[in-house]
């Protein structure tokens, strides 16, 4: 058995509580990033945060709708694809300002490419999709397969 000499600490860190919920705060967005879908990329000993637009999708008489949020995208940026049931959203958010002698104090925007699918919850006509882009946010209406859209049927009571 070894006896080992007691040594005192080297070197004391003072204790920054802003640093400390920094940390927090960092945690808490790669839980939420996980579980809603956006994945953190590992690089040179931190984080970058990747992004991928947020979607609302309801269902009309005749049609699937959805709308992408795609701020700060242009609409040149931004490609949709349909193949079978799975509905593609590709493009890029450029930065459209650096700092390079100016100091910057926080950064929450996230830019680069990106690319969502969706799984479509029912047959859609896909020669018959329209979209529209306005406001940062694009609208894909998607017009429902014969089969799915309700039908009426008259009943004869005698």
């Amino acid at each position: 058995m070894a006896i080992d000499r007691w040594r005192p600490l080297v070197s004391v860190e003072r204790w920054d509580p802003s640093r400390t919920m920094s940390d927090i705060q960092g945690e808490v967005n790669r839980l939420f990033d996980s579980f809603l879908g956006r994945p953190t990329i590992s690089g040179a000993g931190s984080a970058v945060r990747t992004w991928a637009p947020i979607l609302d999708m309801h269902e009309t008489k005749d049609e699937l709708v959805m709308n992408f949020e795609l701020p700060g995208v242009g609409e040149k940026d931004v490609t949709l694809s349909i193949t079978g049931d799975l509905l593609t959203l590709k493009g890029e958010r450029t930065a459209n300002r650096e700092f390079k002698d100016e100091n910057a104090y926080h950064a929450e925007r996230v830019y680069g490419k990106f690319e969502r699918h969706v799984q479509l919850p029912m047959p859609v006509q896909p020669d018959k999709v329209k979209a529209t882009y306005r406001d940062g946010v694009l609208e894909v209406k998607l017009p429902k397969a014969e089969e799915v859209k309700p039908k009426a049927i008259k009943i004869d009571i005698m």
